[in-house]
């Protein structure tokens, strides 16, 4: 197994990232540098990876996993490729998101929480992703996708089956 490190550039954009604030809070930075380390280390955060992370910014372990584990777009087990976050709350309920959920663990031949045995796909039911609006969606890395109907879905998944890549919260290009 290999030593969990970042890359030399990604070193950099850390230390930036780091400098923004003043000596001694570089606790502030946990956030974006977690969102950094789930990126570069396959789409979830390892407890070497948020060990690592705490070395880096120089804090305990715990306070790591005390913020990786509160917020649900760090993912603490392995995912697929492309995690379809579906909204659940009330409004999305409401315009069909749970017939979305349906759809998608049919037409991928899992659960919900449950990952694609290619790798390529993680379902996860969220609280609200703020775009009530125009339901029901689901978020993909950065990436929302709204208005869904199972035509759309094939088509969603249809292109990202063809690009083949992690999708992120973090831009990789």
């Amino acid at each position: 197994m290999s030593e969990t490190r970042f890359s030399e550039e990604t070193i950099k954009v850390v230390n930036s990232i780091v400098s923004r604030y003043p000596e001694g809070k570089q606790k502030s930075a946990l956030i974006p540098v977690l969102h950094i380390a789930q990126a570069e280390f396959g789409g979830w955060l390892s407890s070497d990876t948020m060990d690592y992370v705490a070395s880096l910014l120089e804090i305990k372990p715990i306070e790591v996993y005390e913020v990786a584990s509160f917020y649900s777009m760090f993912n603490l087990k392995p995912v697929g490729k492309c995690l379809l976050e579906v909204c659940h709350t009330g409004p999305c309920m409401l315009n069909g998101a749970e017939e979305l959920v349906s759809y998608l663990e049919r037409k991928l031949g899992i659960k919900s929480g449950e990952t694609t045995a290619d790798g390529m796909f993680t379902i996860r039911e969220v609280e609200c992703l703020g775009s009530c609006g125009t339901a029901p969606m689901l978020q993909c890395g950065r990436d929302f996708h709204e208005n869904l109907t199972n035509e759309k879905v094939d088509a969603l998944l249809d292109k990202l089956k063809a690009e083949g890549k992690q999708k992120s919260y973090v831009d990789q290009d």
